[in-house]
């Protein structure tokens, strides 16, 4: 038997994989004899360690699941750690912690001597989360064209937490095994999710109006950023292109010293758009944002969103 942590920024994905896990650690047997849960503000954690020490009735093992466990201090700990580093042979332990909450080190190190940590979350690179979303497809026993696929990545954004419900309603709409085409899936997506707000940079960067404007209004509307969110992401972008001018950077180790910027890749992106750009084209850049964030602030009865569409258009033009 062993002790597993599942871990991860969204609740409903860490709350799929340990269901997934538990399934597979009951097999056929009887989840009603076999499973205890806690979850929520009540219990304490010495009696998820009672639990896990407790052998099996009429049953061959015990699967002990607890959730939210990061809400534990130092002082809750001992009778854990003590456990996890001498689990009973026949008690499966799942921990899991889904959202903000900071999940102990030790905790963490203990797992990993006597089991195994998951970490839910999709990968941050866009093609190995395209990756993922495969691997979640053929895991739901659900088939897409490779168009459908290329659409419901699009449509996902950077919300894949969405992307269970959608897998469950298609596989209970045509069953499993039935090879699904992009007008089979359209019916069931809805409003788009938000971008990863480089996609959106990048686009105005690349002077994309049109690409900008539709990642803009997914910012807003599938992703809920307030305008002035997506107004900080453009001021840090700007920002970093601004300092470049006059600096004569020349390699990647130039940027990052003049933009304080403490990675390679992103000080070679604002180097690569100054450069785009020049000195004056990014002077009005800079301009064109301060004009937007006084009429964001009311400097001007204009609707917030067209503001930003504004000011989207007239930077996705600069060179």
């Amino acid at each position: 038997m062993a002790n597993y942590l599942v871990t991860g920024d969204d609740e409903s994905l860490v709350r799929s994989a340990v269901s997934a896990l538990v399934h597979q650690l009951v097999g056929d047997g009887d989840r009603s004899m076999m499973v205890d849960e806690f979850d929520g503000d009540e219990y304490e954690l010495r009696v998820v360690v009672d639990a896990a020490q407790t052998p099996p009735f009429l049953t061959d093992k015990r699967v002990v699941v607890a959730r939210s466990v990061s809400r534990f201090n130092a002082d809750d700990l001992p009778g854990l750690l003590a456990y996890l580093a001498n689990p009973l042979e026949s008690s499966d332990l799942v921990l899991a912690e889904g959202g903000d909450g900071r999940m102990s080190k030790k905790i963490v190190d203990a797992v990993k001597q006597s089991g195994s940590v998951t970490a839910t979350g999709p990968p941050k690179k866009a093609g190995d989360r395209q990756t993922w979303i495969r691997d979640q497809i053929a895991a739901a026993g659900v088939q897409l064209e490779p168009q459908a696929v290329s659409r419901l990545v699009d449509w996902l954004g950077e919300e894949p937490a969405r992307l269970d419900g959608v897998l469950a309603t298609l596989r209970g709409a045509f069953g499993e095994g039935v090879r699904l085409s992009v007008a089979d899936l359209e019916p069931f997506l809805g409003e788009a999710g938000g971008v990863p707000p480089w996609d959106f940079t990048d686009a105005i960067s690349d002077g994309n109006t049109s690409k900008a404007l539709a990642l803009l209004g997914r910012m807003v509307h599938g992703g809920k950023r307030h305008p002035l969110q997506i107004m900080s992401t453009l001021h840090s972008h700007y920002s970093s292109i601004a300092r470049l001018d006059g600096a004569n950077a020349r390699t990647e180790q130039d940027a990052m010293a003049a933009t304080g910027i403490k990675s390679p890749f992103p000080a070679k992106k604002a180097l690569q758009n100054y450069r785009k750009l020049g000195p004056d084209s990014t002077k009005r850049a800079i301009q064109l944002l301060a004009q937007a964030d006084l009429d964001l602030r009311g400097a001007r009865d204009l609707d917030a969103e067209l503001v930003m569409e504004v000011l989207v258009a007239r930077l996705s033009k600069l060179r």
